[in-house]
């Protein structure tokens, strides 16, 4: 919990203050009392107080006292918020190393299945593009809140040869500008953007990935990459048995020079948990909310009850 106005949280010396001067109060009663030597007779002329039941009735009052003051402090509370307006491509491979068997069914299979749970993870108020590639990039779906238009073109996917990760940054890059360019760009700036690649292969054919990271970094957009696969993959091409490890140290690379997020998917269920988990990233961001109405109405809960006590107990406000 954080506080706008810790200053006002100075007042609550002043509730401190309340409660030392009752103490105070009540030890000089207790002296006064001290001094009369009759005990028995001062028993007769002061009539029976209700004992500890006043001094929690003044407790509860003043803790309500105390809750009323830090609501002028405007305490403050971390919550999480979708975005708006933000954009999300999502770049994925569909080089036939894809075909790989080492997760079942097969690298593509589960790819699809996995690209379409992160549709449904994000927000709606996000807008989703898809780019795939492999020996060349395009862009399938422009950035759009249309999720059901993302869903058909990830079930319409065809492999293809070579792996083109490069291609596939400028191509998301691109997608990203003309879409940005046809927004009211707001006071605060453009909304934020973000690349999610998915791929399991080193880039083979176009542009390195050096040059895409550099795009990327210029942009400010950051490209959060998984690698999809193990090290055992392999693929039947004309009945020779090719190796098609996973090349995590490249997409690693990719996203910490970016400001991306890199993750590793080595079967179905642990991809659907990295989408989940960009979801959760890419669709939301955490704003401090004023939470100050609830200290208001505790405050005022606690000083009604403290007073309504001790008018019952005392025939006293307090």
């Amino acid at each position: 919990m954080t506080f706008q106005s810790p200053w006002w949280l100075f007042a609550l010396l002043a509730v401190v203050a309340l409660v030392g001067l009752y103490v105070l109060l009540q030890l000089r009663r207790k002296a006064y009392a001290a001094r009369f030597t009759n005990v028995a007779l001062l028993g007769t002329l002061v009539p029976k107080r209700p004992g500890w039941r006043r001094h929690l009735a003044f407790g509860i009052v003043a803790l309500g006292l105390a809750a009323l003051v830090t609501s002028l402090a405007v305490p403050s509370s971390e919550v999480r918020v979708p975005r708006e307006r933000a954009t999300v491509i999502m770049a994925v491979d569909v080089s036939l190393s894809m075909k790989a068997q080492d997760i079942d069914p097969t690298r593509f299979k589960a790819m699809q299945t996995a690209a379409t749970q992160f549709v449904d993870v994000l927000p709606a108020r996000i807008n989703l593009g898809l780019v795939s590639f492999a020996g060349t990039a395009s862009t399938l779906v422009t950035p759009t809140t249309d999720r059901d238009s993302v869903r058909t073109a990830i079930g319409n996917l065809k492999l293809a040869e070579s792996t083109a990760i490069g291609e596939a940054i400028f191509t998301s890059l691109t997608a990203i500008e003309n879409y940005q360019a046809g927004l009211d760009t707001p006071a605060e700036g453009l909304p934020p953007a973000r690349i999610v690649l998915l791929s399991d292969g080193t880039n083979t054919v176009g542009r390195p990935n050096t040059q895409a990271v550099d795009a990327a970094k210029a942009a400010g957009i950051p490209v959060s990459t998984i690698a999809f696969g193990t090290d055992y993959g392999t693929l039947d091409l004309d009945g020779e048995t090719v190796p098609v490890p996973v090349d995590r140290a490249s997409l690693e690379e990719i996203a910490n020079a970016t400001g991306g997020s890199y993750s590793e998917a080595a079967s179905a269920a642990e991809l659907e948990q990295v989408y989940a988990d960009l979801g959760s990233q890419i669709g939301y961001t955490t704003e401090a909310k004023d939470i100050s109405p609830w200290f208001v109405r505790v405050g005022v809960l606690l000083t009604l009850v403290g007073a309504a006590l001790s008018l019952l107990w005392t025939n006293r406000l307090i």
